[in-house]
């Protein structure tokens, strides 16, 4: 079979599982992709990797199309996605409402999954949020880091740590068996991201991946992009 070649952030993972069937049916193609830590995969893109279509952070993807990388009229914005904590489900959910609420749970966390704090949007956030709170020497020897939140979530959920945590797009922690949601990070440490779409300059397929942009972004799909993680 055909198939359609993506670069997205793992933000998106889930979307893209949750219309591949739909897509199929209107394009008689499949869809085949990386999903990881948005740096790498634009990193990717630079370096001549064959895709159709990207999906990015909104920034990334004006970088891209400034780099003539990426069609400018085919940009749309899919969804806003949260940057989140995480427990395993057998676990009690963390209460943070304040920063100092955030600063304990993570003081007292014995084990902090995260994705990678070079590369990826939430893992980015998260060593800022420790810099901010003045714990990031504190925590340090802690932090299990991850090519991208989905490893890292399933290497929560199969921890045997005693009190572990992670953040990440809420996202990957929806899509993610034997974790859950355990609430937004707290004013001052909050992160929304725009996830955005745009058929690249050297697609294989450019009329089938801005129907795929169509299906990601359109107004019928509201429910789904909610159901698994997106805002607004």
């Amino acid at each position: 079979m055909t198939t359609l070649n993506i670069l997205s952030g793992g933000a998106a993972q889930g979307l893209v599982r949750g219309l591949t069937e739909a897509f199929r049916a209107q394009t008689g193609l499949g869809i085949e992709g990386e999903f990881g830590a948005v740096g790498l995969m634009a990193d990717k893109l630079r370096a001549g990797t064959p895709a159709d279509l990207v999906i990015l952070t909104q920034a990334l993807l004006a970088n891209l199309a400034g780099e003539k990388l990426i069609v400018p009229s085919s940009i749309t914005d899919v969804g806003r996605v949260e940057t989140a904590l995480a427990v395993r489900s057998r676990d009690p959910k963390a209460t943070v409402t304040t920063e100092a609420d955030l600063r304990e749970v993570l003081r007292g966390a014995d084990a902090i999954y995260v994705p990678d704090t070079k590369a990826s949007t939430a893992g980015q956030h998260v060593a800022r949020v420790l810099d901010q709170l003045g714990i990031a020497s504190e925590v340090a020897s802690r932090l299990k880091i991850f090519p991208n939140g989905a490893t890292a979530m399933r290497e929560l959920a199969n921890s045997t740590a005693t009190r572990p945590i992670g953040c990440t797009q809420a996202t990957e922690i929806i899509a993610t068996d034997g974790i859950m949601p355990s609430g937004s990070l707290p004013p001052g440490c909050e992160l929304v991201t725009m996830y955005t779409a745009g058929v690249t300059v050297r697609a294989a397929h450019p009329k089938q991946a801005a129907a795929l942009i169509a299906l990601l972004s359109g107004a019928d799909r509201k429910d789904l992009r909610q159901r698994i993680g997106f805002v607004g």
